[in-house]
């Protein structure tokens, strides 16, 4: 009969042996349900970072990017940042008053959200371009977690940044597990996706590539040096952009690429025509319950806030991009469900 010591080691080995398989068997995309999304992903991560694997990829070079808008969270009824834009207008307003009579300032002002709805790409950039400068990169900063703090989504009444999707976020812990660089690959201003990304995605601000603005260095009153925001775009990161921005400041081709629209096709085509094993996946919203429905891919409505064409479809079937389905590869949505 074994002594007591003995049989205490024997059960903390068994528990130990029990915790391990456990872990080893854990589900890593609870959020996702079992189909061929979520087995694409976790094959590639084991076939990308198992070093008897033929598709063996080194952690150096273990890169994935995603889309923000409409690939991580909401981007429905408009744009999280137009909306912050629209919204500092009055406060632009109030420091140069001249703009108060002129368009497409003294749309926004007027509060009618018809009008508003109704204004060309041009009128957003100019208010984009007033809005996003004129203010030091830390002004900036605070001004944009300021609104996020207070600022609510119309259609559930949460904050933006709870309205993540909770399937890639993840993709995004499973990846940095298995010694993956996750970075957002955005065509949002890059200093506004900064000052939240590390709190929400878990991506600190040296890996956010986004449309950048220049600025400008100088002293304040004090003689501290300051860089303030200038109303130059310096960086579209949107469509072949969004590459150029990859090579700009990554330097390295990605290995795994997430997006959702048109605006994220040549991400993806750059991404899939790199050597060895890649993989690029493709959000479909077709959820209108739960999210939103559009495309007009698959029969779904059309929209003007990042489409998935037809044309982006086909050319997702002939590459052998995952389509993720919004109503059938996700359990849930977001973390609140």
């Amino acid at each position: 009969m074994p002594s007591v010591k003995r049989f205490a080691c024997m059960v903390l080995s068994l528990a130990l042996c029990i915790a391990s398989g456990a872990e080893a068997t854990a589900d890593p995309l609870p959020s996702w349900n079992e189909g061929p999304a979520k087995q694409a992903i976790i094959a590639f991560v084991a076939e990308t970072t198992s070093p008897a694997s033929p598709k063996f990829v080194p952690p150096e070079a273990r890169i994935a990017t995603f889309d923000q808008d409409g690939t991580t969270w909401v981007s429905h009824p408009m744009y999280t940042q137009v909306v912050y834009c629209l919204e500092r207008v009055p406060a632009v307003v109030a420091r140069k008053p001249e703009l108060r009579k002129v368009e497409p300032f003294k749309t926004v002002l007027s509060g009618s959200r018809e009008a508003i709805a109704k204004l060309s790409t041009k009128d957003l950039l100019k208010i984009l371009a007033v809005t996003l400068s004129g203010t030091t990169v830390e002004e900036f900063e605070a001004e944009v977690e300021k609104w996020l703090s207070t600022a609510k989504h119309p259609r559930w009444d949460r904050p933006y940044t709870e309205l993540t999707y909770q399937p890639m976020l993840e993709v995004m812990s499973y990846l940095r597990a298995n010694g993956y660089k996750t970075y957002i690959v955005t065509g949002g201003g890059q200093d506004f996706v900064r000052a939240y990304a590390e709190r929400v995605y878990g991506i600190p601000p040296e890996q956010v590539v986004g449309s950048a603005g220049a600025t400008k260095y100088g002293t304040d009153k004090r003689g501290k040096p300051i860089l303030t925001k200038e109303p130059k775009l310096l960086l579209n990161d949107n469509d072949a952009g969004k590459p150029e921005g990859i090579h700009l400041v990554i330097g390295r081709r990605p290995v795994i690429a997430f997006g959702n629209s048109t605006g994220d096709r040549e991400m993806l085509e750059y991404t899939t025509a790199g050597a060895g094993a890649r993989l690029g996946l493709l959000v479909l919203h077709d959820d209108a319950t739960r999210e939103y429905a559009y495309g007009p891919a698959a029969g779904l409505p059309d929209t003007k806030v990042g489409a998935f064409t037809r044309d982006l479809y086909d050319e997702a079937k002939r590459n052998g991009w995952v389509i993720i389905s919004m109503k059938n590869a996700w359990r849930r949505i977001f973390a609140f469900e």
